[in-house]
């Protein structure tokens, strides 16, 4: 039985070659996933030990938690210098030196453009011999007006040493001499980010840190241990500033690496399984025809005594070499793609050590080829079990479709799974469970399946009408529709393959389309400025540019919104800094309960209403707010809000933020224009008063609108991109279904072929059935796809997600596409179909 396994998968060389391609993109994404990522934390892990080996105790103010600024440090507050002196003279120090680190933006001086807006920090710090920067060209800067730049920015803009460069920082600006250009280790820079370095007095004067340190770094006494050191400075030091060893440092930076790497490997595994998922309703019909054409070998074997678990074994077994094979082939394949990728990242800022390699674990082989071959063995199962059922007798019928299990049986089984997944789908959505993200992934798989499972119920109806007007193409267009009609089952099952990727495709669709509805909604019912001033990247910029738009002419109001992390409830969230004085004169954020004045007293909070009523807060009740840098602060609630999107979930004032958050950055700036000023008059002298700021643009509403509508755009792009390898494999799952159909068709196909079908009628016939389930499965996936992203929308309505949009010409187009790729996905069946001998053909069983 082994033997005639083998025999089989190898004697059908185009089929395995099919199916095992559907296994290797899958299992390829995912090898090339855990590769690029074992690889980048692999290169960052050894900066950050180059950073830490000549340090052997950190002193820094104590935080609650870890959250970076986006100057790429931790958000702390500073250490008073004052404590610098007093470590010197611990026994055993042999150096201490201060260092200070901040946002900074350096200007290209040939285009006058920010560089660096996005992707990794922008960040300035001050010279130092320990903190792993090390000099390629020029000398360490030394002076009120020189900088030295991380050599990769130096190098990728063409920056000389010599030249003169303008740097812009949280609260000021400035332009400095390059007398230097500077490395980290082997790489160009610190992962990725443009850097800019001074001496320690100029660094504290730019980064506002005058008379304060944000770290002392401590080198040891020959002899003395960093633990024991750690001991002994700790004694010296004031409360709320800790002492740290190099190892712990290490720890926690190499930590904060796995998890924001972790994000990113997830989110990339999440539509690797999505194309294995694919993949297996591929392997499932594939195996279903295959058991089907070798109805009459499988009865042979059993009327020659093969037992029944005989049979189905030798079909899983061949699933398990398919499995094995493709998987194997998956990982090469993936590392491939990891190694391509590399080689892109310095375009996109980051930069990886040429020393570093290319990272290959025995676990990504191990774990890529297990899931890879269980996927392909657990799809198998059940057609194996259909060839278990083969009866000796039926040896003596022609090969061809055995019925199936009744459809009464497949409509109770689908309804259940079905309702299963709407339901755990609901439940993630709606109850918002602690676990909310895993019961969303089993309700949107269960659900798929459910939808597969019921899709041969409503397949030949489907079919019958998708063919229609393609009946208007003669013969082949009623053939290829009656094709299509014949077999339900497999029908539904080819398209519920292309249902899936293409389902996911419109439901991020329908998401982002429903999101840059509501903002606009939102937006169009509370934003009364004139003018709004951001960044490129919605990251910040320097609060003096608020300064500037304020002795504009013409400019009645302006008003500062600021971000920062902070824990309430357990939950990580954001909380924003505003000035509630102005803010009534650029929006109306709908005041439900309290007073927006009162918010201007210390230590209180705003809170939006949904968010009230979760937690069962009332005005006047203390809402416990952790901030990174100052730990638990408890806020008095003063007013409730009903309208979010300028201001998000949580605000408090200006004051309250700047005493708990250490970076201080403008997110968006809001000015309101005097009454009966030329709009147009103050727009002008509000660009040329901030020309200053090449990080600061001047929006009106609709720019501002288009702004964020951009955003969103692009992040339907990228996600899109990423689902694509699931449709590629469903279309190649058509590929495949249409060829062993060919195959099982033969005696027919020549049949038709002898009473005058001509062999471009042939071809034509084929296609029309390829367009007919490629429409189907995007039609499926299309309604799914809308299902999900409504259930989502309604979900996300008390936090604003208000509006419920549906992409209609955008939908349109993908089911457009869908049909053209069932033409490409038919040409290789079709070219088989025409060429066919017939008398071969009709001899054919």
């Amino acid at each position: 039985m082994l033997k005639a396994a083998l025999r089989s998968l190898l004697a059908r060389k185009v089929r395995l070659i099919l199916t095992v391609l559907s296994i290797v993109l899958g299992v390829g994404s995912m090898a090339g996933t855990y590769v690029l990522t074992d690889t980048i934390t692999r290169a960052f892990n050894g900066l950050v030990e180059i950073g830490t080996a000549p340090v052997d105790v950190l002193v820094r103010s104590s935080n609650a938690f870890a959250a970076m600024t986006t100057g790429g440090a931790e958000e702390r507050k500073p250490v008073p210098e004052s404590v610098l002196a007093d470590v010197r003279v611990v026994p055993g120090v042999a150096d201490a030196v201060g260092d200070v680190i901040g946002y900074a933006q350096i200007i290209d001086p040939a285009t006058g453009d920010v560089i660096g807006t996005m992707g990794p920090p922008t960040a300035a710090s001050s010279w130092n011999d320990v903190n792993g920067f090390v000099l390629r060209a020029g000398s360490p800067p030394n002076g009120a007006d020189q900088v030295v730049l991380d050599a990769s920015t130096a190098e990728r803009y063409g920056i000389e040493v010599g030249e003169r460069v303008r740097i812009l920082f949280q609260g000021s600006r400035g332009e400095f001499e390059v007398v230097g250009t500077a490395g980290y280790g082997e790489a160009g820079s610190l992962f990725g980010a443009t850097w800019a370095l001074f001496d320690l007095p100029t660094a504290q004067r730019v980064l506002g840190r005058e008379g304060e340190l944000d770290t002392i770094s401590v080198v040891a006494e020959e002899g003395v241990l960093g633990i024991e050191l750690r001991e002994r400075i700790a004694r010296v030091l004031p409360k709320g500033i800790e002492a740290v060893t190099s190892a712990t440092v290490a720890s926690e930076q190499k930590e904060q690496i796995s998890q924001a790497l972790g994000y990113v490997r997830t989110m990339l595994l999440v539509f690797a399984f999505v194309a294995l998922f694919v993949g297996a309703f591929i392997i499932f019909n594939t195996f279903v025809i295959i058991v089907a054409q070798r109805t009459r070998e499988l009865a042979l074997l059993r009327a020659l005594g093969a037992s029944r678990r005989q049979v189905m074994t030798s079909v899983v077994v061949e699933a398990l070499v398919v499995g094995v094979v493709s998987s194997m082939i998956g990982v090469l394949f993936g590392i491939g793609i990891a190694i391509a990728l590399k080689a892109v990242l310095p375009s996109v800022g980051l930069d990886i050590p040429a020393s570093a390699g290319t990272v290959i674990m025995a676990r990504t082989f191990v774990v890529s080829v297990i899931v890879g071959t269980v996927v392909t063995v657990v799809a198998a199962i059940l057609p194996a079990r259909r060839a278990a059922r083969v009866a000796p007798v039926e040896a003596l019928r022609e090969a061809q479709d055995r019925p199936g299990r009744s459809l009464r049986f497949r409509l109770t089984s689908g309804a259940v799974v079905l309702a299963a997944g709407v339901a755990a789908l609901l439940y993630g959505l709606f109850a918002m469970p602690s676990n909310a993200l895993r019961f969303v992934g089993f309700g949107v798989a269960f659900t798929f399946i459910g939808v597969a499972m019921l899709a041969p119920l409503i397949a030949r109806p489907v079919a019958a009408v998708i063919g229609i007007p393609i009946r208007a193409a003669g013969i082949s267009g009623r053939l290829g529709r009656e094709n299509s009609m014949r077999n339900p089952r497999r029908t539904a099952a080819t398209a519920s393959a292309l249902m899936i990727g293409l389902g996911l495709v419109v439901f991020v669709a329908v998401f982002v389309t429903s999101a840059k509805a509501s903002i606009d909604a939102t937006l169009g019912a509370t934003l009364k400025a004139d003018f709004i001033l951001t960044s490129p990247t919605l990251s910040g910029f320097s609060t003096s540019a608020a300064d500037e738009a304020r002795e504009v002419p013409g400019v009645s109001a302006v008003f500062r919104l600021r971000t920062g992390q902070a824990r309430i409830g357990g939950e990580l969230t954001m909380v924003d800094g505003i000035d509630p004085q102005t803010l009534p004169d650029v929006a109306d954020i709908g005041i439900v309960q309290g007073s927006l004045s009162r918010l201007t007293l210390p230590n209180t909070i705003m809170v939006l209403e949904g968010l009230a009523d979760e937690h069962g807060w009332a005005l006047g009740d203390q809402v416990e707010v952790e901030f990174p840098a100052t730990g638990n602060v408890s806020l008095r609630m003063v007013a409730i809000f009903s309208n979010p999107g300028l201001v998000d979930a949580y605000a408090v004032s200006l004051d309250t933020f700047e005493d708990n958050v250490a970076q201080q950055l403008d997110v968006e700036v809001l000015v309101k224009v005097d009454e009966g000023a030329d709009v147009g008059a103050v727009q002008s002298s509000l660009e040329k008063a901030l020309r200053a700021y090449p990080n600061v643009e001047v929006q009106d509403q609709a720019a501002f609108r288009e702004m964020y509508s951009g955003f969103l755009d692009q992040m339907l792009n990228m996600l899109t991109a990423l689902l694509l390898l699931a449709v590629i494999i469903a279309v190649f799952g058509v590929v495949n279904t249409l060829s062993l159909s060919i195959y099982e068709r033969t005696r027919e196909l020549g049949l038709l072929r002898a009473v005058g079908l001509t062999r471009r009628q042939t071809r034509s016939m084929v296609r029309w059935e390829a367009v007919i389930i490629s429409v189907m499965g995007a039609l499926l996936g299309v309604v799914i796809g809308i299902a999900f992203g409504w259930a989502l929308q309604r979900a996300l309505a008390p936090q604003g997600f208000s509006a419920f949009a549906i992409p209609g010409t955008r939908l349109a187009v993908y089911v457009l596409l869908a049909g053209l790729a069932g033409v490409v996905a038919a040409i290789f069946p079709a070219r088989r179909a025409a060429r066919l001998d017939v008398l071969e053909a009709i001899a054919y069983e």
